[in-house]
């Protein structure tokens, strides 16, 4: 009982380290990746649809993102969607191409960015200790009805512990990746 409670957390740990990757990806460095573009939206005939089902990105150079629209008729679309975004980009369209320049970051909005980035990174944090926290509960209900001895409480507690100490360093280690990008020029 005691490990399927660890088990349980360590596994909803590893996807809070995801969930905190996949949203510091949506953050833009210097560089152009296809994933700046995830969290795009496009109305295509009535339905919301992601513009990586649109249209295929791709990334000519390290400044660069350019967009092949499936659909002839939908580059207006996808322009004011990207323009819309606050990502602040500017498309430049050629009739069948959509070429997006990234302009490079200034050393403030670098900086604001690092913000944003150790704000995400604490929300992870705060999310892995909240787990903690749940499964802990959970050993001391198990405690309280009998089901475990004291020792096995402390033990489990412990164990617990040395998880989230782990994953706490992931995020850690995320950050300064993420931070040391971020800077980079």
């Amino acid at each position: 009982m005691i490990n399927e409670i660890i088990e349980d957390a360590q596994d909803r740990m590893g996807k809070s380290i995801e969930s905190l990757r996949i949203s510091l990806n949506k953050i833009r460095t210097g560089r152009a990746h296809a994933s700046l573009l995830d969290n795009i939206v496009v109305e295509y005939y009535g339905m919301d649809t992601p513009l990586n089902q649109v249209g295929n990105i791709s990334v000519p150079d390290a400044r660069n993102l350019s967009i092949t629209v499936f659909d002839k008729g939908m580059i207006s679309a996808v322009e004011k969607a990207i323009l819309k975004s606050d990502l602040g980009l500017n498309p430049q369209s050629n009739g069948t191409l959509i070429r997006i320049p990234l302009p490079p970051l200034t050393e403030e909005r670098r900086k604001d960015l690092v913000k944003v980035v150790r704000g995400e990174a604490e929300g992870g944090k705060v999310a892995i200790r909240n787990i903690r926290r749940d499964a802990n509960s959970d050993f001391k209900s198990l405690l309280k009805d009998k089901d475990i001895s004291e020792d096995e409480h402390h033990q489990a507690e412990e164990s617990i512990q040395k998880i989230t100490d782990n994953f706490v360093k992931q995020v850690d280690e995320v950050l300064v990746k993420k931070e040391a990008e971020l800077m980079e020029i």
